[in-house]
């Protein structure tokens, strides 16, 4: 069984697209799994998914089938991901946000505020003796940088992978937040930090992939448990061509860029679906690299293919449909969860270890502290440091075996080096004695320049 959901929307015409092709659509629903696609010079198509949302369809329609479970999924320790896919002003970022993260009106709220909403319900119903911590980030992946909508000068994170986290985002800026509307408030500041432009086919089009992350962690302070749980959303760029978008200059570079990220989105696919190839390329792009999860079996994901129902974007429309098609062979099994764990003397310390290595960025070089940090959970080391000093001292240590390491290099190599001379030796007493015997010829190096020329050179080297 396959760990992804994927659904189709059809957004209603613009008032564009009713007066080019006078309201012709190239869809015809035959029931809320499947319909007819009619593209150009194509005979009539049929297509099958988890859910088809139609242009009546309500945004609490979408939220209740595609994103409630991988909430649910969430709070009991699954990983999810929610990704937004289509062309650009098909209405993924409108069924992401609604038409705006504050949006007031209840019905046009997007999925991103219905999340929230959601996540602090189950909080709020959860067990007094159970603490639940949420923090949220945000970035964009914008010319193949990842940028900290939270923090601009930080606008070149590093993509990570450890044993404990999975893939995650070095130094990126995590907000603890309390209540729905301190979340919103801070979702509107990372959403106004965004890379937007206008393009024929959108007054605001995205010009960035936007990652969403919310990290819930609940203790049980009763049966001393811990569980985390981590929900990303992605609202993608959309593909555009640029004969219809009509991009140029800066937005030209942007969408040539975006259509690179999504080529090798589609790439990463279409290995996943054929079971033929050993390597997966989520490296060719810092898009697939953050998706890595999510596609590979690691969280319970859903994808939401937007469309235009317009015959005037058939193609378009098309690609997406048969992008959400290979999608849905991907067939990697979701892995268990693990259960909620007996909390550990370093998990209750964790927050007096955070603070040490606060203070060490603050004496000390910021990259040596997250190098070291890095390497001890990359490794499984259960590492809890008491003070500063002990932290220092693991530092000196870790110094002193590489040292060590590097001392036994080197005599191996001077022993090496010792039996080569001491060969280099006997071999050139044997050239000169043969130099004297009359009845020998003595091969010059000149001769075979190739081989003999190269022992030498090797030998001179001594």
């Amino acid at each position: 069984m396959s760990n992804i959901t994927v659904c189709v929307r059809f957004r209603p015409l613009s008032p564009k697209e009713k007066e080019a092709d006078g309201g012709a659509i190239c869809v015809q629903g035959l029931d809320s799994e499947s319909f007819f696609f009619k593209a150009e010079k194509e005979e009539e198509l049929a297509f099958c998914f988890d859910k088809v949302f139609y242009q009546d369809a309500e945004q609490a329609d979408v939220f209740r089938y595609l994103a409630m479970p991988v909430v649910q999924d969430t709070l009991n320790g699954i990983n999810g991901t929610i990704v937004t896919y289509g062309q650009t002003g098909a209405g993924k970022t409108y069924s992401m946000e609604g038409p705006s993260i504050s949006e007031s009106d209840g019905q046009k709220k997007g999925l991103l505020p219905r999340v929230v909403d959601n996540l602090f319900e189950h909080i709020k119903c959860s067990e007094e003796t159970t603490k639940c911590t949420v923090k949220i980030s945000m970035v964009e992946i914008y010319m193949e940088k990842v940028r900290d909508l939270f923090d601009l000068s930080k606008d070149n994170l590093q993509i990570k992978e450890n044993r404990t986290q999975g893939i995650f985002l070095s130094g990126v800026t995590e907000v603890t937040i309390l209540d729905p509307e301190e979340a919103l408030r801070c979702l509107s500041r990372g959403i106004s930090n965004r890379a937007v432009g206008e393009t024929q086919m959108n007054m605001t089009s995205s010009r960035s992939h936007c990652v969403y992350t919310f990290l819930v962690q609940q203790e049980s302070l009763k049966d001393d448990w811990s569980r985390t749980g981590k929900l990303v959303l992605v609202d993608l760029a959309g593909s555009e061509k640029v004969e219809k978008s009509g991009a140029e200059g800066r937005n030209l570079d942007e969408a040539k860029t975006i259509n690179k990220s999504l080529s090798a989105l589609g790439n990463v696919i279409n290995a996943l679906t054929t079971g033929k190839v050993n390597h997966i390329p989520y490296r060719d792009s810092k898009l697939t690299r953050i998706l890595q999860d999510a596609l590979g079996g690691n969280s319970r994901t859903a994808l939401l293919c937007c469309c235009s129902p317009s015959s005037s974007n058939a193609s378009e429309s098309l690609s997406t449909i048969r992008f959400g098609t290979r999608t849905k062979r991907i067939k990697a099994p979701l892995r268990a969860p693990a259960l909620p764990t007996q909390a550990t003397p370093f998990q209750h310390r964790r927050s007096a270890y955070d603070g040490i290595l606060e203070k060490l960025r603050k004496s000390l070089n910021p990259e040596d502290v997250m190098l070291l940090e890095e390497l001890f959970i990359r490794e499984g080391i259960l590492f809890d440091p008491q003070s500063t000093e002990d932290l220092e001292s693991a530092l000196e240590d870790m110094i002193s075996l590489s040292v060590s390491s590097m001392q036994e290099t080197i005599e191996e190599l001077n022993e090496a080096l010792e039996k080569l001379s001491v060969k280099y030796d006997a071999l050139a007493a044997e050239l000169e004695a043969a130099k004297r015997s009359p009845t020998v010829h003595v091969v010059s190096a000149g001769e075979y320049p190739n081989f003999i020329g190269k022992i030498f050179g090797v030998f001179n080297r001594f």
